[in-house]
């Protein structure tokens, strides 16, 4: 079924919540591989492999480079070679241009698996297929929660509103809808490169469909701005009524449980998401404050969904990690994914880190947030709501 345009508004919020956020990552990685704690024990994998990172030095791809390489991994990446790369030693580097079908670097060559990355136009998944299928144990394509019927999970979500949605079939894609929306269709493009894996993969294939992707290295901001926000204290805007559910995997969490994965040759499809329980907006906020001094004074205002919808003051975009008061894309079950070893780490660590990194960036940088209100505009509507509660209406 071709989602409408109220849903295909929803799939693009989400178009860099995934491994997506590659393409807009600062050209300088030391910052992100050496300015935050907490590369954990990694240990030593029991067998070294051979692995293939496609991509590798935009958000998450330095993370898996870090992580595979202490662990005792052979890396190899293979990107244009366009942003500086801060590589760990020994990692070598094959250069090729995918949009141009430069695939040259990869012929005769053969790896334990390759870890597609960056990956959202289905014939980038099948030039890989036709240089490699014969020569990896395993592919793992790094999709995204963008792939799901958005308005056929609100459908189930009826009849209950702690409705999880398991691992299911992607979006259909047909060409009324690249007609229609002019071909800006990440999760639909996502679910037919999901659907080319598995044509030259077969059952080698492993999917992981990630939701937000947050913590240092983020080029996004979406959950940045929240921590920064509350690092300021004073009065907060804080949206809806604080029960909306939040779903976010922290970069390392994910890019280290996906090295796992090839090393324990584990296949199949995975929502990638978190935290293990459930968190509320209320929680992620007061969970991020717990994190920060203790003599910090502020206070949250929750200002309802539809004041918010009067003065223009949007879902995810304005007020980042939210979809609203009642959507189901930030409700996927994980269950399958921590069965198969997915483990996060605690929030307030993510927070703490993200703070350090963030803070290291040159300061243009960090004038510049890629996502949540502008102060004078927070002030602003929090005015307005003030207003409308004095007057009692």
């Amino acid at each position: 079924m071709s989602p409408d345009r109220r849903t295909f508004l929803r799939l693009s919020a989400l178009a860099g919540s995934a491994v997506a956020a590659e393409a807009l990552a600062p050209s300088a990685l030391g910052a992100t591989l050496a300015n935050y704690r907490g590369l954990p024990d990694a240990g030593t994998a029991r067998r070294s492999l051979d692995l293939l990172i496609l991509g590798g030095t935009g958000f998450t791809g330095p993370h898996q480079l870090r992580y595979a390489v202490a662990r005792g991994h052979r890396v190899t990446v293979f990107n244009r070679g366009r942003t500086e790369a801060d590589l760990p030693d020994g990692v070598e580097q094959l250069i090729g241009d995918r949009n141009q079908h430069e695939m040259g670097a990869l012929e005769g060559r053969s790896w334990d698996a390759v870890i597609d990355n960056p990956t959202t136009l289905p014939f980038w998944v099948r030039d890989v297929g036709e240089v490699l299928h014969d020569t990896t144990d395993q592919y793992v394509f790094i999709s995204t929660l963008s792939v799901y019927d958005v308005a056929r999970l609100e459908h189930l979500d009826e009849e209950s509103a702690l409705l999880e949605y398991t691992e299911g079939d992607p979006l259909d894609v047909t060409p009324e809808i690249y007609q229609e929306e002019g071909g800006r269709l990440y999760g639909p493009m996502k679910a037919a490169s999901e659907r080319e894996a598995h044509r030259w993969f077969g059952d080698r294939t492993t999917i992981i469909r990630p939701g937000l992707i947050v913590g240092p290295g983020d080029p996004t901001d979406r959950f940045t701005y929240w921590p920064l926000r509350i690092s300021r204290g004073g009065e907060i805007l804080a949206p809806g009524r604080g029960n909306a559910s939040i779903q976010i995997i922290d970069a390392r969490d994910l890019a280290e449980w996906t090295i796992r994965m090839v090393e324990n040759q584990t296949t199949g499809t995975f929502n990638a998401t978190g935290p293990r329980s459930t968190l509320t907006m209320a929680g992620q906020l007061h969970g991020i404050r717990g994190a920060l001094p203790g003599d910090l004074e502020l206070s949250f205002t929750w200002v309802p969904a539809d004041f918010l919808q009067e003065h223009s003051v949007r879902p995810w975009s304005h007020m980042p990690t939210w979809f609203g008061e009642d959507e189901v894309i930030s409700r996927a079950s994980i269950e399958r994914a921590v069965a198969a070893g997915l483990t996060f780490r605690p929030l307030a660590a993510t927070t703490t880190d993200l703070l350090a990194w963030f803070r290291s960036l040159p300061a243009e940088r960090q004038a510049e947030l890629g996502a949540g209100l502008a102060p004078a505009r927070e002030r602003e509507v929090l005015a307005a709501w003030a207003e409308r509660t004095e007057a009692g209406t």
